[in-house]
């Protein structure tokens, strides 16, 4: 069957909590804070899914009168790994950032997550900023923006 795209509701949240503890070591979201992104955050939290399984999310954030989004987190299941779904969700974020105005997209990743890393940088996130001790583990973080282009109509 397809992959398919979707908002996350809060059916999804044991899946997420799945997908989380699979994916990440450290800094893991917690279900109450899933069910806050879901219910009352002012971001978008979308989910892949083919035949019924979660295989990937990504939330955005947004800060009210601001015209930067930030990708908060991007989590792709070990299975599905290898075939662009990480791209396609970092598209799919990109695309809400721009229906919601804004003009450019920032996030972290670790420095130790070279993967990562080279699906922002292949796509025009450009480093501006090392942080120092940023993840639980005391692992520094590199802060990447991508200016955010309207396509011409």
């Amino acid at each position: 069957m397809t992959l398919s795209f979707r908002v996350a509701t809060p059916a999804d949240v044991p899946g997420l909590m799945a997908l989380e503890q699979h994916c990440f070591t450290t800094d893991r979201l917690s279900s109450r804070s899933f069910q806050w992104m879901i219910n009352r955050a002012h971001g978008r939290l979308w989910v892949a899914e083919r035949d019924g399984q979660l295989l990937g999310y990504a939330l955005l954030l947004f800060r009210h009168g601001s015209a930067l989004a930030r990708l908060y987190s991007i989590a792709v299941a070990q299975a599905a790994r290898g075939g662009g779904l990480g791209l396609q969700l970092l598209a799919r974020m990109e695309d809400c950032a721009l229906e919601h105005g804004c003009t450019a997209l920032r996030l972290e990743v670790r420095t130790d997550n070279p993967v990562a890393l080279t699906l922002y940088e292949r796509n025009g996130y450009r480093r501006f900023a090392l942080i120092d001790d940023y993840y639980a583990d005391h692992t520094a973080a590199l802060r990447l923006e991508k200016p955010l282009l309207r396509p011409p109509v």
